[in-house]
């Protein structure tokens, strides 16, 4: 099948499976609940890490340490694939809803163990493995959730608003990414270092239980939408997109790879570069990645907005190149003071808007209903992989070996480059959401 039938009939399919506007509208907030409370707890490990490195990886260098627990950092993403592929096959064999509520408590056991962990000083390398493992356990169940929520709201938005509710899945993950940022800037705000090296670090994760239960609750009220058919039903939906939709499964990948390596930078990478790099105070670049990240994620329904009256292709160019012309200049004015840095990093952070919205909404377009779930998700965590959870040691690693603190600029522009080379071989002509 080729990639222009793929996009036509599922944006056919999913014309005739969108509900009315008042189910697009719980399935969004339904979403963005979800993925906000996912990515809060997903997130933290990175804001976090310049406490958790010595607890887990006493170290006589200090970078060493941090290097070993981004090292972790990223280890989770590599683990998201399985996830994908297991919440996705269950998202499309036994419905959306099913698998989206897995993935929260998977998610929700993972962040509540992280804060109960014993570290290196407590029980050695056994408090390492049990990071490492915590870790994986949080990564499977985030490869399922994006992926899973996209194609949720996707499927229950009218076919003009695809990208207005499609904005509610990176208003949540974004916006997970600055709820942390700001619960990590409060507990470090409250407690001395002595404090948060103690027993601190450990209350931003114990808050996910609550949390997940609030979600819990939000998700059980959703309609479902998508029912599985006995004749459409696919073996091994994995198999189906690698075998049926190579072209959709690639473009995906490129478009998620550009997508997390320009992001990831923002927002798992700016705080550690703004505190270890340039030297500035930890409490005060949280509450700047706070503002950075939480405007970029408040932004998301504009993007939405214009997304659905410009369509997907040209909003995703603009942030593309956007990161390629921005970056470097940016990241060079991150250096004059705190308060230039702060609105150095809102430029940068805006044009996430655009190209996670453009993303996000139009993955789902790619792919079929009976294995979009799969799809999505499979191509999404495979460009994760490729540049997203290594992004912040890519970065730590370039500056070490370059001695130029902007030198990470060089990941983003290359990362947007991929992602050219994805939208472009999109055909405009193929679907409307997509011109």
């Amino acid at each position: 099948m080729t990639n222009a039938n793929t996009l036509s009939a599922g944006a056919a399919a999913q014309a005739s499976e969108s509900g009315a506007p008042a189910d697009a509208k719980r399935a969004a907030v339904s979403g963005f609940v979800g993925t906000l409370i996912e990515y809060y707890d997903f997130s933290l490990y990175g804001y976090m890490a310049v406490v958790i490195a010595p607890l887990f990886f006493p170290s006589g260098d200090p970078t060493v340490s941090l290097l070993a627990a981004l090292a972790v950092f990223g280890t989770a993403y590599f683990v998201r694939p399985l996830g994908g592929i297991v919440f996705g096959h269950i998202g499309d064999k036994y419905g959306r809803k099913t698998a989206l509520l897995g993935t929260l408590i998977c998610m929700g056991i993972g962040s509540t163990l992280m804060g109960l962990l014993p570290t290196f000083e407590q029980m050695g390398y056994f408090a390492t493995a049990l990071l490492v493992l915590v870790r994986l356990l949080q990564g499977f169940s985030a490869g399922g959730e994006v992926g899973g929520s996209a194609t949720f709201i996707s499927e229950s938005s009218p076919p003009h608003m695809k990208a207005t509710f499609g904005a509610f899945t990176p208003m949540g993950s974004t916006g997970g990414f600055a709820v942390a940022a700001a619960v990590a800037g409060a507990v470090t705000a409250l407690t001395t270092p002595e404090q948060m090296s103690s027993w601190g670090w450990r209350i931003p994760f114990l808050l996910a239980l609550p949390l997940t239960l609030l979600c819990i609750w939000a998700r059980t009220r959703v309609k479902e939408t998508y029912e599985s058919k006995p004749e459409k039903k696919e073996h091994s939906p994995i198999g189906a997109v690698f075998r049926l939709q190579t072209k959709a499964l690639l473009q995906s990948t490129a478009i998620s790879a550009a997508t997390n390596g320009t992001a990831y930078i923002g927002l798992t990478y700016m705080s550690i570069h703004l505190v270890k790099q340039l030297g500035y105070p930890a409490g005060n670049v949280y509450w700047v990645a706070t503002l950075a990240i939480g405007l970029s994620a408040l932004l998301m329904p504009l993007g939405g907005y214009i997304g659905d009256r410009i369509g997907l292709r040209r909003l995703m160019l603009v942030g593309l190149i956007g990161y390629i012309i921005l970056t470097y200049p940016m990241m060079g004015l991150m250096e004059r003071s705190l308060m230039v840095a702060a609105w150095a990093y809102v430029v940068l952070m805006l044009n996430t808007v655009a190209t996670q919205v453009s993303a996000y909404t139009l993955l789902p377009l790619l792919f079929q209903p009976q294995y979009r779930y799969t799809g999505v998700a499979t191509g999404w965590n495979l460009g994760v992989i490729i540049a997203g959870g290594t992004a912040p040691y890519v970065a730590v690693k370039l500056v070490q070996m370059t001695e130029n603190k902007q030198s990470p600029a060089y990941f983003v522009i290359v990362a947007a480059i991929i992602g050219l080379v994805g939208v472009l071989s999109i055909r405009r002509d193929v679907a409307r959401s997509v011109t």
